[in-house]
Formats: structure tokens, C-alpha cells, sequence
């Protein structure tokens, strides 16, 4: 069942539905609406793709740097690779019509993030100077699907900020008429301290703000946390994303 839902009222709904249904299956002798509503909900995945997250700013960091590629953790201009724990992002990009949804494909999805020790590639900063250097940016074209796959790290923090990754989407990437979608992905807080803990992050000390302190997070970060499972090496998660184009 697809609606204009936020994640919270998604995941919500979903539960209530579970309870409504425990030992009543198919063969049960349930009403007839009931087995239809079981049928529906034993097909929907654990987070529906039309999710509608709110809008965040770009920041200070985006450069439109326009370099294709899915794995992000290497500078180009010598190859060296940014040390970090693996983190495979997809983002899933739906549009939302009506009570239907539909994968976007052919959309242009940018991500960029600071590396362990909160420093952005290809920026001057009052604490650093990286311009040239492009690592933790890239860009992929969603498939048939509407997903785009990102292979990079998890991020550390710098002043402040708490953990975030940023993303944008463009519909029609070569054309003015496109419509460009801005936002931040968040982490939980009991998931960051565990991770940071460890090499390479430890290495940039205490600090960091926990979400809640984070005035950008404020204003619906907490429909913008990214749930990653773990893996044999790092962390994979899939980010779903409803727009309504119009």
C-alpha cells in the first residue's frame, strides 16, 4: 500500500497491520477483506519506497563536480583511497502519483560527504585547503529501478555538525526545468560512538554533536536516518525517497 506517508506513520501503520493480523492467515477463516488486507501486507517490504523526506541545505561544501562513478572513496587525481569503514549506500528514488508509486530512472543522484577526520574534498576551509583533490563525491544515474549505488565510508564529524552525508537529485540533470531534490542523511547516535571509537576516527578526539544538538537535524532529521545492516566487512543500507514532481 503506497501513500504519501512519513517514515515514522509508515513503519507505524505497518505495525499496527502485523498485530491486526497475527493468526489469521490465508486459510484462516478470517473475513474475506481481512485475507485480502493479509495478502496485500505479506508482500510489503519492511520500508515502503514512497517515504517523503523533508528538504535540508545543500551547505557550504557542494561543488558540481560531475564525476561519474559509484565508488567514492578514491582521489583521482593520484588514486590514494580514504580511509574509513565500508558503508554501500543505494539510494531509491520514487515518484509519488497520486496513491501509486513509480522508480524514477534516468535521474542524476550526487553524494558528498567529509572523510573520517571531517574534512571535504575540493573545498578551502578555515581548517583546510583540499581544492584539486575530489575524494567522497560522485554521482550515479538511477536505473529501472529508481536506485543509485554508492560504495564510500562511513563519515566522520567536524565542528559543529553531527554525522551526515549529503545528496542531491535531479531529475533532468542537462536541463533548467529539472526538478532538484536537496537533503541529508543522518545516523544513529549508539551506532556512530560504536564506529567511532575505532581507527581511523578516534584519531579526531571529542566533540562531535550528537543529532539532537544539531540545529540543521532539527528540522526533520529524524525522518532522515539511514538504518544500515551489517555486514561481513562494514555497513550497507538502502534510503528511500518519495518526490512529487508535479
Amino acid at each position: 500500500m503506497n501513500r504519501n506517508l512519513s517514515r515514522r506513520e509508515a513503519l507505524g501503520l505497518m505495525g499496527a497491520a502485523a498485530a491486526l493480523l497475527a493468526g489469521c492467515g490465508p486459510g484462516s477463516s478470517s473475513p474475506r477483506w481481512l485475507r485480502r488486507l493479509w495478502s496485500r501486507n505479506t508482500a510489503v517490504t519492511a520500508k515502503p519506497p514512497c517515504i517523503v523526506r523533508p528538504e535540508q541545505t545543500e551547505g557550504p561544501y557542494f561543488v558540481d563536480e560531475r564525476i561519474n562513478r559509484s565508488d567514492i572513496r578514491s582521489d583521482p587525481s593520484d588514486g590514494s583511497v580514504k580511509e574509513g569503514l565500508p558503508l554501500r549506500l543505494a539510494l531509491r528514488v520514487h515518484e509519488i502519483r497520486g496513491e501509486d508509486c513509480a522508480p524514477i530512472p534516468g535521474a542524476m543522484v550526487d553524494v558528498w560527504h567529509c572523510d573520517a577526520l571531517g574534512v571535504y574534498g575540493d573545498v578551502r576551509d578555515r581548517s583546510f585547503d583540499t581544492r584539486g583533490k575530489k575524494f567522497l563525491r560522485g554521482y550515479q544515474i538511477t536505473d529501472a529501478d529508481g536506485t543509485a549505488r554508492f560504495l564510500t565510508i562511513y563519515p566522520g564529524w567536524y565542528p559543529g555538525r553531527a554525522v551526515h552525508i549529503h545528496f542531491k537529485i535531479r531529475t533532468k540533470p542537462e536541463s533548467r526545468r529539472g526538478y532538484a531534490f536537496t537533503s541529508q542523511i543522518y545516523f544513529d547516535d549508539a551506532l556512530t560512538d560504536r564506529i567511532h571509537s575505532q581507527a581511523p576516527y578516534a584519531a579526531k578526539g571529542e566533540g562531535r554533536l550528537r543529532n539532537q544538538e544539531d540545529g540543521i537535524f532539527q528540522d526533520g532529521g529524524e525522518e532522515l536516518i539511514l538504518q544500515p545492516a551489517q555486514q561481513q566487512e562494514g555497513y550497507a543500507g538502502t534510503f528511500d525517497i518519495g518526490l512529487v514532481l508535479g
